[in-house]
């Protein structure tokens, strides 16, 4: 009897720590799926040539990312401008949460820390003022850590 009372807990032993791996390997295959979703997708826009970036929420606190309102007089933050690789002007519009399209804009004048702008996205368009240089890196693919 005694023989067959510790088989049985043997028996149990094992199917405990056979539960137990299991659900740590589950876990790490998890950890694994979610370490490996990129932070940036990018998305071509048909008949564009910009795309639309959309970041993980943890990307997104990860840059710091900020955004401001395009003023009745059209005015905006300096800080929310970026310039591509021919050096013309852009802002990152805010399209949807977590989502962004870069904008050309033409500035009409700096006065400050603001500036008036000539063209660009209409009074009310929420625009980046933190994070637009890393929103595009991503578009234009360069790696960050």
């Amino acid at each position: 009897m005694n023989g067959g009372l510790l088989r049985m807990k043997r028996r149990n032993w094992l199917a405990v720590g056979l539960i137990a791996l299991s659900a740590l390997l589950v876990g790490c295959a998890q950890a694994a799926t979610e370490s490996a979703e990129k932070p940036a997708q990018v998305q071509p826009i048909a008949g564009s040539k910009v795309s639309r970036i959309i970041l993980t929420k943890e990307a997104e606190g990860r840059i710091g990312l900020q955004t401001a309102t395009v003023q009745p007089n059209s005015s905006m933050p300096i800080a929310a401008l970026v310039y591509d690789r021919e050096g013309d002007t852009w802002v990152y519009t805010v399209t949807g949460p977590l989502t962004y399209v870069r904008q050309h804009v033409t500035v009409a004048r700096v006065v400050g820390d603001t500036v008036l702008l000539q063209a660009g996205p209409a009074p009310g368009t929420s625009i980046v003022t933190v994070g637009a240089a890393e929103l595009l890196g991503s578009e234009y693919g360069v790696a960050g850590e």
